[in-house]
């Protein structure tokens, strides 16, 4: 029963995870390109700073429970579980040291003027807004290949147990 709260958990918060990872790449990057500059730094600006606290709680909460059910699970399970809580740490840490510094600029630009060199610096926060969005969306795939496969063997087992009958 431990096993399935904490596979739920894992689920649910890889899920939000890439869910809001997606969101982002697919949503609000085409926006903050789409308005002017002053514009998309303010709102970037603004936007970690809510970001801030419920996207390390989501990262937080996908790791650790991964990480859990690696833990608690056998076999290839332990591995998928365990590939999917290295996903979860490649996404924070790709936050953390790609994206945050990157967000400290546009924080600063925010308030005084972009550099002649904007542009890459925001097309490497992009890059890295892919990366961590797939590593996030790898490891909810895994939880879900997981999950499948064990209803699969379920319903596999019920099957040969109603052949024998």
């Amino acid at each position: 029963m431990r096993i399935r709260i904490v596979h739920g958990l894992a689920l649910l918060s890889t899920g939000l995870l890439a869910g809001a990872f997606g969101y982002g790449a697919v949503n609000l990057v085409p926006t903050f390109n789409a308005v002017p500059l002053p514009m998309r730094l303010s709102f970037h600006a603004e936007l970690m700073k809510m970001n801030g606290i419920t996207m390390q709680a989501a990262m937080g909460t996908a790791f650790l429970s991964s990480l859990a059910l690696a833990v608690l699970a056998r076999g290839r399970a332990r591995l998928i579980a365990s590939a999917a809580s290295l996903l979860t740490l490649a996404s924070f840490l790709i936050t953390r040291f790609g994206n945050v510094p990157i967000n400290g600029q546009i924080k600063r630009w925010a308030v005084t003027s972009a550099p002649a060199g904007h542009a890459e610096i925001l097309g490497r926060w992009e890059l890295f807004n892919d990366l961590r969005t797939l590593t996030a969306l790898a490891a909810f795939g895994l939880l879900i290949t997981l999950a499948v496969g064990k209803l699969r063997a379920v319903t596999r087992s019920g099957h040969d147990r109603a052949d024998r009958s």
